[in-house]
């Protein structure tokens, strides 16, 4: 059986969603900066994450997890997740405090980094998601296991899996993606076009 685990900023949504999050606050100075320098490979993605969180915790949970519900998906690829959503799943650092509602518009098992919660807000960060554990969990099952991303914080996973497709539909993909993917692609139809080949 082949599972399929898409990162989910720039891969299955068509805007990275911490930028909106700072946007909609005004605080996107920080976070533009931090996010920016994550993606290309000079931050490592946890120390980023770790002051990402530090700076949009403040912010209340209810308003972000509405304010991403809204975030626009690529069509076709949520629409291959629907039909294959026993074998789909999404893998994002981001918190489930944040991405629940979104999550639930894809429709397919979604894996996250948890955070405790006081007062509609984050105030600690408790376990950020290693999406490479996830790879070797469905592996150890015995499944093929094909990963979808474009972020510096997918290319360990990317190593480990059987198959691994560099997504560049929202933005180029990091080079330590390129550098080890089997295939690059640029559009949706080309991804879902992949995908299907790989059923």
């Amino acid at each position: 059986m082949t599972k399929f685990i898409f990162d989910l900023d720039g891969t299955v949504t068509k805007q990275e969603t911490l930028p909106i999050i700072s946007n909609y606050f005004n605080i996107q100075e920080e976070i533009d900066e931090l996010t920016t320098e994550t993606v290309k490979g000079n931050i490592p993605f946890i120390e980023s994450f770790i002051r990402r969180v530090y700076l949009l915790g403040k912010l209340p949970i209810n308003q972000v997890a509405e304010l991403l519900e809204k975030v626009e998906l690529y069509p076709k690829v949520v629409k291959f997740i629907k039909e294959h959503k026993e074998d789909c799943i999404i893998a994002t650092g981001n918190l489930e405090c944040w991405v629940e509602k979104l999550a639930k518009k894809i429709g397919c098992c979604c894996y996250c980094s948890d955070g405790i919660i006081e007062n509609n807000k984050v105030v600690k960060l408790t376990r950020i998601l290693k999406k490479e554990n996830l790879v070797e969990r469905y592996k150890n099952e015995g499944h093929k296991v094909v990963f979808i991303g474009d972020g510096n914080n997918d290319a360990e996973a990317m190593r480990f899996t059987d198959v691994s497709i560099a997504s560049g539909l929202t933005h180029m993909p990091a080079n330590s993606v390129l550098s080890i993917a089997d295939y690059v692609v640029f559009k949706e139809e080309a991804l879902c076009r992949q995908l299907n080949q790989l059923l």
